[in-house]
């Protein structure tokens, strides 16, 4: 007797991918111009030993003296000078984990929930998905809670004081007459003008992400 093979059910090998999310190409972009204008940024720091030359201290005569100095070094040391205001701030972060957490927390928030979701992938919590509107909502009142009503707004504000008021007073007692300005006056277009390249670079890797949701 000829013995029948049992059939063969066709089994399919095709599997669904699933979307990541993240939209890669869009965060990688967005990472990549930070971090080139933060070297580029860092690039144009000027010699530690020079900011700390004790020779080159003295009282300034009038207010109006230490305004000028300030303006003149904020011009050459801006680089330094937003740097020892990061360390602070990261040091005041770095001393409060709590509020480190809740700071981390909104950053990442913002970045996988919204700037960078692929768009045709909704926000699913417990089962009910949210459109871009309700997210927005969302994260503006944790925002808002985060910052004001708990120990993170006061914690930045304090760090930011801090630093800011060592900037004034390096730059009010620090002589200038030494430092090559003349190169330096254009470059310097604002007090936030380093943070300001960086943050518009890095806005213009995120538009694309969200001009999708506009």
């Amino acid at each position: 007797m000829s013995s029948t093979a049992p059939p063969v059910l066709p089994i399919s090998t095709a599997q669904s991918e699933s979307q990541p999310p993240v939209a890669t190409p869009a965060f990688r972009a967005f990472i990549s111009n930070l971090n080139d204008s933060l070297r580029n940024g860092f690039s144009q720091r000027r010699p530690w030993a020079e900011l700390v030359d004790r020779s080159a201290f003295s009282k300034p005569e009038s207010f109006s003296e230490a305004a000028l100095r300030v303006r003149k070094n904020y011009s050459y040391f801006r680089v330094n000078y937003l740097s020892v205001i990061g360390l602070i701030l990261a040091f005041s972060l770095l001393s409060h984990p709590f509020s480190l957490v809740l700071l981390l927390g909104l950053l990442c928030s913002w970045i996988f929930l919204y700037l960078f979701r692929p768009a045709d992938q909704p926000l699913v919590i417990f089962g009910r998905a949210f459109s871009d509107r309700e997210t927005l909502g969302i994260l503006i009142i944790f925002s808002v809670f985060v910052v004001f009503l708990t120990s993170v707004g006061s914690l930045l504000i304090s760090a930011l004081m801090v630093g800011f008021g060592l900037v004034c007073a390096h730059g009010a007692f620090r002589v200038p007459e030494d430092l090559f300005l003349e190169e330096q006056e254009p470059a310097a277009t604002g007090l936030l003008s380093f943070l300001g390249g960086a943050a518009s670079n890095a806005a213009a890797a995120a538009a694309p992400a969200v001009a999708t949701r506009v």
